[in-house]
């Protein structure tokens, strides 16, 4: 499977940061992270994904959090310096961004936003996130 590089690879690249780049099939249908790393044969665990929110004091930013995690929007207030913290809508989140749902990289976005990754990582070897498409990871 023929992989392009995407404004995330060419940003890793750039600062030449260590990574591999993995495609996976995509199912149009089903674009959660669970049928990403059904598809990669890893864990869940492993698998992360990008959120975008908005807080009603510090505006827009990135969480990026564990794929069979369901994002709290009480702790992403407060670790945000929000006093409450909404997503995105889905039709924001290509102008936003420049990625679409389901290719949603927290590297190489229109603009750089806060971003917090979710705690779990630290004791991780390696994560995947996405490579800002549908079709691969890094």
């Amino acid at each position: 499977m023929k992989i392009n590089k995407t404004n995330a690879v060419r940003i890793l690249d750039k600062n030449k940061i260590e990574y591999e780049l993995i495609p996976y099939e995509v199912d149009e249908s089903n674009l959660a992270a669970t049928h990403v790393a059904e598809q990669l044969s890893e864990d869940i665990e492993l698998v992360f994904k990008t959120l975008v929110l908005r807080g009603d004091k510090n505006g827009l930013f990135v969480c990026i959090i564990p794929g069979d995690k369901e994002i709290d929007l009480k702790k992403a207030a407060k670790v945000s310096g929000n006093k409450k913290v909404e997503m995105i809508a889905m039709k924001e989140l290509l102008p936003l961004t420049g990625y679409i749902r389901g290719g949603c990289s927290p590297i190489g976005m229109k603009k750089n936003f806060p971003t917090f990754i979710h705690s779990s990582s630290s004791a991780l070897e390696y994560i995947f996130i996405s490579a800002g498409d549908r079709k691969s990871v890094v």
